[in-house]
């Protein structure tokens, strides 16, 4: 074991102790919220910004890998909140932000379309949808940094 330990440091594969590379099915991925968080540099991203470890954990059981890493540097020049307002009593942390911190982001609009779940839809240059992410289980903070990392600051502010 120490041996192999010893050649995975050698060869710069890090891994913790314990840990593996399990993937999630893609539907597991969805209900923990990864659905447009798909390569393993925006899971290193979102590390940066978030210092929970067990949903960067999750993110890198949902992720695959990708070869360039300018991709986790791609940011979007707005975003759309869309949520089920008769659903925003399960989500708190969701109201909280949009009653308190929405408006430090001029680019994101907030949406309510019946039973859809909580989710951040990323818009290009354009207004064009790009990716679409959902947000049921995040926490307020851990929005604040994804659109502090991933959103565009408009000049309006």
């Amino acid at each position: 074991m120490g041996a192999l330990i010893a050649m995975l440091v050698v060869f710069g594969v890090v891994v913790p102790l314990g840990a593996s590379k399990e993937q999630l099915s893609t539907r597991e991925c969805e209900n923990l919220g990864f659905t447009g968080l798909a390569l393993c540099s925006d899971c290193n991203s979102l590390a940066e910004y978030v210092k929970d470890q067990e949903l960067v954990s999750d993110c890198r059981k949902c992720c695959t890998e990708d070869s360039d890493d300018s991709i986790s540097k791609v940011t979007y020049s707005g975003a759309i909140l869309e949520v089920c307002m008769r659903k925003l009593v399960f989500y708190p942390e969701i109201v909280g932000f949009i009653e308190e911190e929405k408006d430090r982001f001029p680019s994101v609009k907030v949406q309510y379309i019946f039973n859809s779940p909580p989710k951040l839809i990323l818009l290009d240059d354009a207004d064009e949808h790009k990716e679409t992410i959902r947000i049921d289980n995040w926490k307020r903070e851990h929005i604040l940094q994804f659109l502090q990392g991933k959103v565009k600051r408009s000049s309006a502010i």
